[in-house]
């Protein structure tokens, strides 16, 4: 071996690395100097803190609006994410998830459009739907979900089951897929009570007849009408619309419906890993779960802390824990409200709560040592609670 390669082996020369590298640093011309690296320049515009968007255009749809959001830059997405958008309500900070529904290209183009929909007793979508107006500004999160095509997991063909405002994001995913940013098949069966209760029809038929992989089924429950499937969305009209080939099922909606489906799904035989969920927004009653326990107190006291300060809250149990928090003016970090992101995990401290099986997302860690996901967990006793601010 020379001796040059065995002088670079020499251990010896790694100490005078940080010798080395002070001494150049110092000796460096201010002129040189990278302001930022490109890498985090690229990270903070996929992921800023927050983005504050203006409202430029305001569509009424059904029980719901359409609203087009602008700003110079937006942060890209992926079809299948979500905003959480946020507001302060007589003093108090909420935010609500809202799937994308325009195409990731449109980011490009500086705008995103999302759905509000109304909802009885809900305190911020009634809030927006009330207040939001065009040229008004609104703060937004970054986009972030992980209800999205990924050609390693998925199947190339997706059935997508879609019930309410949980269209949103399957039609995010048919524009990508007609625009070419998405190389995969959709077919959507979209479940409604009446032909007059869909939700983006219009925009979705349109997709459907310009674009040949894009195909939507409208599932009518109270209805029997020409054009329309008839009933819920079980195994028999799945398998009717799905191929011979592998398919995935995506399932986005109210609890009642994924529940549904859920009990459908195994007379498919479809692999597990070929289905994925996503709720959309809390669950409103515990108890359409199965599971939830019956003569559970009406009303419950909680102690919270929060960086060492105690706030004593008395509560209904029929709302989880991160609503009883937000309403009391503590604001703990949320996203997904659906028990996936884990943004709002809190440790219980003492108490019980209930968090049905389908949304426990936690890891085996944080059940382990007693942390929740305030979104998903409803008091069942008295609780004890540590939680983050935002």
């Amino acid at each position: 071996m020379s001796k040059h390669n065995l002088e670079s082996l020499n251990p010896l020369k790694f100490t005078e690395l940080i010798k080395n590298r002070e001494t150049k640093i110092a000796n460096a011309s201010a002129e040189n100097c990278v302001a930022d690296f490109n890498a985090n320049v690229l990270a903070q515009k996929l992921h800023p803190q927050k983005q504050i968007l203006r409202v430029i255009g305001i569509k009424e749809e059904k029980d719901a609006k359409i609203y087009t959001l602008t700003a110079e830059e937006c942060a890209y997405f992926t079809a299948g994410q979500y905003l959480s958008v946020y507001v302060n309500i007589d003093g108090k900070k909420y935010s609500r998830p809202y799937s994308i529904v325009s195409s990731p290209k449109d980011a490009l183009e500086g705008f995103y459009v999302i759905a509000v929909k109304r909802v009885e007793g809900g305190i911020v979508s009634n809030y927006i739907l009330d207040n939001l107006n065009v040229g008004d500004t609104v703060e937004v999160s970054d986009p972030t979900g992980n209800f999205t095509y990924e050609p390693l997991r998925d199947a190339g063909h997706i059935i997508a089951i879609a019930g309410g405002s949980g269209i949103t994001p399957f039609v995010s995913l048919a524009k990508a897929i007609s625009e070419g940013s998405e190389e995969c098949t959709l077919t959507i069966l979209y479940g409604s009570r009446k032909e007059e209760d869909i939700l983006l029809k219009s925009e979705l038929d349109n997709i459907c007849r310009k674009c040949g992989k894009v195909k939507a089924v409208y599932v009518l429950s109270e209805e029997d009408k020409e054009g329309f499937e008839y009933g819920f969305i079980n195994a028999e009209i799945i398998e009717k619309y799905a191929p011979e080939s592998e398919y995935s099922v995506f399932l986005c909606g109210p609890q009642a419906m994924i529940s549904f489906a859920d009990r459908e799904l195994p007379k498919l035989n479809i692999d597990k890993k070929y289905i994925r969920h996503e709720v959309h927004g809390e669950v409103a009653d515990p108890k359409v779960f199965a599971d939830y326990p019956e003569n559970t107190p009406h009303t419950v006291n909680i102690t919270v802390y929060v960086k060492g300060e105690k706030t004593e809250i008395t509560a209904s149990s029929q709302n989880t824990v991160l609503r009883i928090l937000e309403d009391n003016g503590i604001n703990p970090p949320s996203r997904c409200r659906g028990g996936e992101c884990g943004f709002c995990h809190s440790k219980l401290l003492s108490g019980k709560v209930f968090i049905p099986k389908e949304l426990d997302k936690r890891r085996q860690a944080d059940s382990k040592f007693g942390f929740v996901h305030s979104c998903c967990s409803y008091p069942l006793s008295d609780l004890e609670i540590e939680v983050s601010e935002s």
